[in-house]
C-alpha cells in the first residue's frame, strides 16, 4: 500500500525535493506551509509520517508537535530543524516527536530516516491486522511487555507509547543486562549511523522512564551505565 507523508515546511525549494526524491520511493506527499494548516491535515487525514519544521508561520512547530501527538500517540513525527535550533530540538523530541535532521540535509541521510520511521508504522499495521509473528510477553517486576500486540502494563495501567518509544523498550527488554551505548542504539531502533544525533536517544530514554518507571531519578528498569550508556535491568535484579 502506498505510504502517505505530510510535509508541514514553509519552505517550497525544501518542499520540492523532498517530493521529488520521496515520489521516487513510491510515497503520497501532501503539503503544507503553516503550522495550522498543516496541524489540521495531520488531525484529519490518514497520514503514515509528518515531516515537521520548527519554524512556521501562523503556528510553530513545537506546537503543531504537542497536540498532533495529544490526539495520536503512534503517528510518526520528523522535526526539520536548523543548527541554531539546540533547545527547540531537545524539547520537540520530549514533546513527542520521534526523530529530526538538521537542515541542510543529504537526501540520503532524509530517506534513511523516513525509512526507519516508516517501519514502525508497518508493525503496528501488522499488529492491527493480526499478521504480526506470535512472540512471547516479558514479565519483570510490575512490567508487562506484549511484543506481538505492542503493548505495555504497569502495574495494572496501560502506558501509553509512541512507535518508537515502544521499538526502544522491545530492544533493550531482548537484551536484558546488555550495555548500549547511543549510537548503537541510534542504529538498532531507528535504522542509522549518522553522528550529531545523540539527542534522539536521550529524550527517549527520558520519556520512557517517565512512564514506566515508578522514579526516573532511580530507575528499576533501564540503568544508566556511566561512561557507557544504558542497559535493561536482569531479572533477577528485580
Amino acid at each position: 500500500m502506498e505510504k502517505r507523508v505530510l510535509i508541514i515546511e514553509d519552505d517550497k525549494d525544501i518542499t520540492d525535493l523532498v517530493e521529488i526524491h520521496l515520489g521516487d520511493l513510491g510515497y503520497s506527499l501532501d503539503k503544507s506551509s503553516d503550522g495550522e494548516s498543516g496541524l489540521s491535515k495531520a488531525l484529519s487525514g490518514s497520514y503514515d509520517l509528518v515531516l515537521l519544521d520548527l519554524m512556521l508561520p501562523k503556528l510553530e512547530g513545537l506546537e503543531v508537535c504537542k497536540r498532533i501527538r495529544e490526539k495520536d500517540k503512534a503517528l510518526p513525527i520528523i522535526m526539520l530543524t536548523s543548527r541554531s535550533e539546540e533547545m527547540d530540538k531537545i524539547l520537540g523530541l520530549e514533546l513527542g516527536a520521534d526523530d529530526y535532521i538538521v537542515k541542510p540535509f543529504s537526501i540520503r541521510e532524509l530517506i534513511a530516516r523516513v525509512k526507519s520511521n516508516l517501519r514502525s508504522v508497518d508493525a503496528i499495521k501488522k499488529v492491527a491486522s493480526k499478521e504480526s509473528d506470535s512472540r512471547p510477553e516479558l514479565h519483570i517486576g510490575d512490567l508487562k511487555i506484549d511484543f506481538n500486540k505492542r503493548k505495555v502494563i504497569l502495574g495494572k495501567d496501560i502506558i501509553e507509547l509512541t512507535a518508537k518509544e515502544f521499538d526502544l523498550l522491545s530492544h533493550f527488554a531482548q537484551h536484558p543486562g546488555r550495555s548500549y551505548n547511543r549510537g548503537e542504539l541510534l542504529s538498532a531502533v531507528w535504522g542509522y549511523q549518522f553522528s550529531g544525533y545523540e539527542h534522539t536517544v536521550n529524550s527517549h530514554i527520558n520519556r520512557l522512564r517517565s512512564k514506566i518507571e515508578k522514579n526516573p531519578a532511580e530507575p528499576t528498569y533501564i540503568k544508566t551505565v556511566w561512561g557507557v550508556g544504558y542497559r535493561f535491568v536482569e531479572p533477577e535484579e528485580i
